[in-house]
């Protein structure tokens, strides 16, 4: 599908943590698709991980959406918010929206405009970056916390903590 057909849109953000903001994305990929002349048809926000399966409900419900062909492309600030579990699963995404002849674009990956078996490749080395760069920081955070453990650093919630959200009521009030 040319570019210039493409007139509809969504927008796919997600972000991993409490402390970032999908809103940190959305306006400037709506600011992207207004250059184009595309308009964008709806947002789909989470706040989830992208390494676990089954936390990320608005992709799911991206995906029922693109099954029904109700957009022609979706936007993406990066590839890796979409997924980190590697080439195999970024291929499968791009596969099941091509064949519903839907397209994923990146704002940080222009190359995702690339067609054919180029672009494949792209995709799947793209997918497998993600995914090390993933485990490379689980590595890191876990060699942290055994190395402050050895230090004799507590690690987790205060003794005779029971319930987070009382905790994060409490620190609010301060």
């Amino acid at each position: 599908m040319a570019a210039k057909e493409i007139k509809r849109a969504v927008i796919y953000s997600r972000v991993s943590t409490d402390m970032q903001n999908p809103e940190n994305q959305t306006p400037v990929l709506k600011e992207w698709a207004g250059r184009r002349g595309w308009t964008v048809l709806g947002v789909y926000e989470e706040n989830a991980s992208a390494w676990r399966d089954g936390h990320q409900s608005e992709l799911s419900r991206l995906i029922g959406d693109a099954y029904k062909r109700r957009f022609d492309c979706v936007l993406v600030w990066a590839l890796d918010r979409v997924s980190r579990q590697g080439a195999l699963a970024i291929l499968e995404f791009v596969h099941k929206l091509n064949k519903w002849g839907i397209h994923l674009y990146s704002l940080q990956e222009s190359w995702t405009e690339a067609p054919g078996d180029l672009g494949e490749l792209l995709f799947a080395l793209t997918g497998w970056v993600a995914r090390m760069e993933s485990q490379r920081r689980s590595e890191r955070t876990r060699e942290g916390i055994a190395r402050k453990r050895r230090e004799g650093f507590r690690w987790g919630r205060p003794r005779g903590s029971h319930d987070k959200k009382i905790r994060k009521k409490r620190a609010l009030k301060w």
